[in-house]
C-alpha cells in the first residue's frame, strides 16, 4: 500500500540512509551477533552520516529538523537492511531526548556535541532486579550532599550497558513519595560506577545488555536532569514518543519477514509446484498483507500527530500494543510458511523470531498498554468505585 505522508525530501533521506545500513552496519551483522556487542565505531560512522539526533541545533552538529518521519526513516532502514542490535533508536529517540529537551543550556553544551558525532553512546537505566516496571518500588537511591549527590543501586536489562558513555538513571530522591524520582546523568568513569555482566538473551543477540552498579557514585548537580523529584513526570513525558518508536520498529520487522516469505513461497517446492500455489499458502499471505497495511496506516497517522503535538498516550499505546502483536503473529506465520528451514539459525527468519519475543514486553507490556487505553474509555476502578 501506497504511503502518504512522506515528501520527496525524505524519500531522499531514506535512500542515503538505507545505502548506509546496508554497507556499515548490514555486513556486519553476523559478527556483531557472536561478539554480543555491535563495534563503537558504528556510532561514530553514523554521526559522520548525520543520522544521530537529526533535531538536535545546528551548532551541536544535528540538522534542528524537529520531524519524526526522518528518525522513522532510520528505524525501518535499520531494521530491514541494518542490524538490530544495533540500537540508534535508543540513542536518537528514546535517550536523547532527555538532554535535548529536559537539560539546560549548560548540560546540552556540555554532552550533546559528542552525542551527535557519536563519540557519546546513550543509555538510560530505569529497571531494577526485583521491581521490574514498577517506578514507585524502586530501589536506587540518591541523597543530596551539598555541591553532589550520592547514588546506590542497581539496575538491570540495560539496553547498551556495556556501550554507554552517558546514563540516564533514575533514582528516589524522596522516601516519603511512591513518585519521588530524580533524573541523573552518570559519565562512564565515575568512580563507583560499574557495569556486571553482560546479559545472554533470547533473541537481539548483538544488542549488549547488562547490569549496572552505583556504589556511592558522587553525582555533581550540576548533572542533575531538571528538577529534583520530578523525575516520574519526566518519563511520563517521555513514554508516548517511546513507544512509538517501538511501534516503528516492529512494523519494519514484520513487513521485512513478511517480504522475505513472499520470495521464499515463490522460489520454494512442494508436490511439484511452488508452496505459494497453494491456497493456504495465499490466504496466509493475503490475510498478512492486509493486516500490516492497516497497521502501517495507524502508525504513519500517530507520528503526524506526534509532529502536530496531539499523540496521546492512549494513542501510543494503542499503536505499540496493535504491532507488537501483529509482529508476533507475523513471525509466527512466517516461520510455519518457511517450513523446516524456518526453524534454522542460518536463516534470517529464524532469528527475526527469537528477536521479536521481546516486542510484547519492553516498553511497557501488552498488559499495561491495555491497562492505558482502558483508564482513557474512563474505565478506572480508582474513579469508578
Amino acid at each position: 500500500m501506497q504511503r502518504t505522508i512522506f515528501e520527496p525530501e525524505h524519500e531522499q533521506f531514506r535512500d542515503s540512509v538505507r545505502k548506509f545500513m546496508q554497507t556499515e552496519v548490514g555486513p556486519h551483522a553476523e559478527r556483531w551477533r557472536e561478539a554480543g556487542i555491535v563495534d563503537r565505531d558504528v556510532y561514530l560512522k553514523a554521526g559522520e552520516q548525520g543520522l544521530l539526533c537529526v533535531f538536535a541545533d545546528e551548532k551541536y552538529g544535528g540538522a534542528g529538523i524537529d520531524d519524526l518521519r526522518f528518525d522513522q526513516i532510520i528505524v525501518e532502514e535499520n531494521m530491514r537492511h541494518g542490524d538490530i542490535g544495533f540500537y540508534i533508536n535508543l540513542h536518537n529517540n528514546l535517550v536523547a531526548p532527555y538532554i535535548h529537551k529536559l537539560c539546560n543550556d549548560e548540560q546540552r553544551d556540555r554532552f550533546m556535541p559528542g552525542v551527535v558525532s557519536g563519540e557519546t553512546i546513550l543509555a538510560v537505566a530505569m529497571t531494577e532486579p526485583s521491581t521490574g516496571s514498577d517506578l514507585a518500588g524502586m530501589k536506587t537511591r540518591a541523597v543530596e550532599k551539598g555541591d553532589h549527590w550520592v547514588l546506590n543501586g542497581a539496575k538491570t536489562y540495560i539496553s547498551n550497558g556495556i556501550l554507554g558513555d552517558l546514563v540516564v538513571v533514575a533514582a528516589r530522591t524522596d522516601p516519603d513519595r511512591p513518585h519521588g524520582i530524580s533524573l541523573f546523568l552518570v559519565e562512564r568513569g565515575m568512580e563507583g560506577f560499574e557495569r556486571g555482566r553482560k546479559l545472554e538473551k533470547m533473541g537481539l543477540k548483538s544488542q549488549d545488555t547488562a547490569e549496572l552498579f552505583f556504589n556511592d557514585v558522587k553525582v555533581p548537580q550540576k548533572n542533575l536532569i531538571g528538577e529534583a523529584g520530578q523525575g516520574f513526570k519526566y518519563l511520563a513525558q517521555m513514554l508516548a514518543q517511546e513507544r512509538l518508536i517501538a511501534a516503528i520498529g516492529f512494523m519494519a520487522t514484520a513487513q521485512t519477514a513478511f517480504d522475505l516469505t513472499l520470495e521464499y513461497v515463490k522460489e520454494r517446492r512442494a508436490f511439484g509446484k511452488p508452496i505459494g500455489a497453494f491456497q493456504n499458502t495465499r490466504f496466509k499471505m493475503a490475510q498478512m498483507r492486509a493486516q500490516l497495511d492497516m497497521a502501517q496506516t495507524y502508525v504513519d497517522q500517530c507520528v503526524m500527530l506526534l509532529n502536530d503535538g496531539a499523540l496521546t498516550a492512549e494513542d501510543a499505546s494503542a499503536a505499540k500494543l496493535l504491532t507488537s502483536e501483529l509482529e508476533g503473529r507475523v513471525m509466527d506465520e512466517c516461520v510455519q510458511l518457511h517450513g523446516g528451514a524456518g526453524y534454522m539459525e542460518e536463516y534470517r527468519i529464524s532469528r527475526m523470531f527469537t528477536d521479536a519475543r521481546i516486542s510484547r514486553i519492553f516498553a511497557g507490556t501488552s498488559e499495561i498498554m491495555l491497562e492505558i487505553i482502558g483508564r482513557g474509555l474512563g474505565l478506572d476502578e480508582r474513579k469508578m468505585n
